[in-house]
Parts: C-alpha cells; structure tokens; sequence
C-alpha cells in the first residue's frame, strides 16, 4: 500500500476529514459496511485504482463484484490485481453503445471522464483517447441481484443510471453517486433531472452521505436542487 492510501486510511480511521474529499471516502466507506453483506453483489463504477472495490471484496468475499475502468493504464493494472476476485471491464459508460473521446487527465486521472469538465488544479495536462461505450444493463446479467452500485465518472453520472435502467428497477440496489456544479453541468444534466429519474422512475429516496447513515429522512426535490446550486454537497445515495 502506498503512503498515501496508509494516511488516508489512518485519517479515516480517525474521523479526522481534512478536505470534502476525506469525509467523503470516509463516510462512502461507512455505507459500504453498513449496506454490503457476505454475499452481496456490487458493482464500481469509475473503479480507479480499486480503493472501493477492495472495501467490495472485503465485505462480501461471497459476492460477485464488478469493476468499470476506460483508462487504459488502469483497466491493465487491474485487470491484472484483481484477476481471480472480481470482473473488470476497460468500457466507459453511457446510456447508449458505441464509441466516444475520453478525456484522460494525465496529472488528475480522477478527473477523467467523456467530457472535459472544470478541473480544480493547475495545468490540467489532457490526453484524448478513443474509448469503447455501452450500457450497465447489456453487461450485467438479469440474474445477478446487485446490492449496491457505486458510480463515480466526473459528470456522465445520469446517463449511465440511464443505461442500467433495467437493473435499477429490477434490483433496486443502493446507489452511492456523484452530483454537482463543475462536473455534471457539463454533460447538461440538471438536478430536478437526477431527482425526478431515481425517485419517480425508479423509485429510490435520495440522501446525503451523512443523513442516510444517521437514518435521517430522505432529500426532497427542493433541498437537492439546493444542494446542488451552493455546491455544499456533491456526493449523494439513493436507497429503496
């Protein structure tokens, strides 16, 4: 494990959140336990470099987990780490099938995704590289129940919710994502849009990290839309 991971896990491990991001991983972390038994199935998608799918295959030694990484570097190295635990595919994913340009941050690669988006660091080196795009639902087997599905693609959140519609309404697996002013703006989604989509289509209640692991109640469409224009929380669950 690298000096980075060790600290950030001490970090977490203390409660100590030096940064949104920090309390974010923390608090995903706390979800995780708090949603995912033995045998779950899960599916990471913007697996990165595997931190979420590790916590995956921890929890759930019994489950069968998938992971979504486009960046070719990264899908190599886990494909390679994670070979006999779990699933990965190098596709980026959308709500259609086909190919697209992925912009690739060469010095943020957490910053990736299908659209360039407002990067927060200096000189953003860019690389542009044809990925291959499809759907959550023309990978995932109907007979794989999914317990929980993390997704983490810097702004293309929707449409890849849109893509596994199917899963979505069959499974109703918890849904940890990513929405918020400098990302999902670029792909032109608006939080009524996100809302309206998981609560009325699918049928999910929407949360922030925190209220959903102190069992508070759920978001309405007022207070998520709020969210989302002051940019105080980005990170949100959806739950049946």
């Amino acid at each position: 494990m690298s000096i980075k991971k060790l600290a950030r896990s001490f970090l977490n491990f203390l409660h100590i959140d030096l940064n949104k991001g920090l309390e974010y991983d923390r608090l995903t972390k706390e979800v995780l336990k708090k949603v995912i038994r033995h045998d779950s199935h899960c599916i990471d998608v913007g697996c990165h470099e595997g931190e979420i799918l590790d916590i995956m295959l921890s929890l759930a030694p019994d489950g069968n987990h998938v992971g979504f990484e486009p960046i070719p570097e990264m899908y190599l190295a886990l494909k390679n780490n994670y070979a006999s635990r779990a699933t990965i595919y190098g596709y980026a994913l959308s709500d259609s099938k086909g190919t697209a340009t992925f912009q690739v941050v060469k010095n943020a690669p957490a910053y990736s995704g299908l659209q360039r988006r407002n990067y927060n660091i200096p000189d953003p080196q860019i690389e542009e590289i044809t990925v291959e795009v499809t759907t959550l639902d023309a990978i995932i087997p109907p007979t794989t129940k999914i317990a929980l599905l993390k997704i983490d693609v810097e702004g293309g959140e929707l449409a890849v919710m849109k893509g596994g519609h199917h899963l979505l309404l069959r499974d109703k697996p918890v849904l940890i994502f990513e929405c918020g002013l400098g990302a999902s703006d670029y792909y032109g989604t608006q939080p009524e849009e996100v809302y309206r989509y998981l609560n009325a289509d699918i049928g999910l209640n929407i949360a922030t990290l925190r209220m959903y692991l102190q069992g508070k109640q759920s978001l309405t469409l007022k207070e998520f839309s709020h969210l989302y224009a002051t940019n105080k929380e980005y990170y949100f669950v959806a739950f049946p």
